[in-house]
């Protein structure tokens, strides 16, 4: 690739397919490897991924206007997340980092996240993410509007019983 994206912007679907992200991404940012980043072995720490994610992840929910992190609004809590990791990164190397709601619950959401370096997938990973009152305890259904909103960019489906 000789082109690099621009870095911690939203990039949309052409954007991604311009940077070498594949279908049915339609949403990720771009980002350099920092130094403090690194593990002894001089690559991307395992636990920086997950980061990555969350800052994606935010940047997603607030961009869709699905979720603005809003003290005394319901919360969003991560219940369950796993990566699986394909290619170290690397000190100063561009990668994008996309993510994608794929199934809903009542009170709950499933995303998918990937990692790309000129099209490569490094790392992917997922994340089970529950609604809930500002309690901390009780379940919160998503409403029509989210439901909406992950079906038609991502192409979302509900979770079967």
């Amino acid at each position: 690739m000789t082109q690099t994206p621009p870095v911690l912007t939203p990039l949309l679907g052409a954007d991604l397919r311009a940077f070498g992200v594949p279908d049915p991404w339609q949403f990720g940012m771009a980002d350099r490897v920092r130094f403090h980043e690194l593990d002894a072995l001089n690559h991307v720490n395992n636990a920086v991924y997950l980061s990555w994610f969350e800052s994606l992840r935010v940047t997603y929910l607030a961009e869709y206007g699905v979720y603005d992190y809003v003290p005394g609004e319901p919360l969003l809590v991560m219940r369950a997340v796993g990566v699986t990791y394909h290619a170290p990164l690397h000190l100063g190397e561009t990668y994008i980092t996309t993510g994608r709601t794929t199934l809903l619950g009542r009170t709950s959401f499933q995303m998918e996240y990937g990692v790309f370096v000129e099209g490569q997938l490094r790392a992917e990973g997922s994340a089970a993410i529950v609604l809930l009152d500002a309690d901390g305890k009780t379940g919160v259904p998503l409403s029509e509007e989210q439901r909406a909103i992950f079906t038609a960019r991502d192409g979302a489906q509900p979770r079967q019983a």
